[in-house]
């Protein structure tokens, strides 16, 4: 899949169009988590500027815990921290994961099952763990990183859905 990654076209508008639709749909998850895209990942960027009606935070690296902070502008607020990933400041306003309505997830691949492959470090599936049992899961990928399997383990947190092109 890495392999994959590095050879399809990145072009997220397709990808973003969706996530427009689905947040449109979800107009009381006020509070949303997003990521910083690794190459291979799906810039969510434009789509945070254009609603602007949400609270966006983004995740940080603390130890091995994912904090989330409030990020209003990502060009001023993001800076390369832990793993060369783009990371708010641990001095914006930080959120609870207690108090976020829908995650939007990263990953290598995304089964219809709803289970999600990870990079292999476990920071998502600890965090999501601990989420609000109501809290929505959304993976967010191209099409070719919806798989027939990702053969999930105990410990991985499924996707409620699956947002995709």
């Amino acid at each position: 899949m890495r392999r994959l990654l590095r050879e399809i076209d990145h072009d997220p508008r397709a990808v973003c169009a969706e996530v427009g639709r689905w947040l449109d749909a979800h107009p009381g998850l006020l509070t949303i988590a997003v990521f910083s895209a690794l190459p291979g990942e799906v810039d969510l960027t434009e789509t945070t500027a254009r609603h602007t009606d949400r609270r966006w935070v983004y995740p940080r690296i603390a130890g091995d815990e994912l904090v989330f902070h409030v990020v209003v502008d990502p060009d001023a607020d993001l800076a390369p921290g832990a793993m060369g990933i783009l990371e708010p400041s641990p001095h914006l306003p930080q959120v609870g994961i207690a108090g976020i309505d829908a995650f939007l997830c990263p990953g290598l691949a995304f089964d219809a099952r709803g289970g999600r492959l990870g990079r292999g470090r476990g920071f998502y599936d600890r965090m999501l763990a601990g989420a609000r049992p109501d809290v929505l899961k959304m993976g967010v990928c191209f099409p070719q990183q919806l798989v027939p399997d990702v053969f999930a383990q105990a410990h991985d947190i499924a996707m409620d859905g699956v947002l995709t092109a």
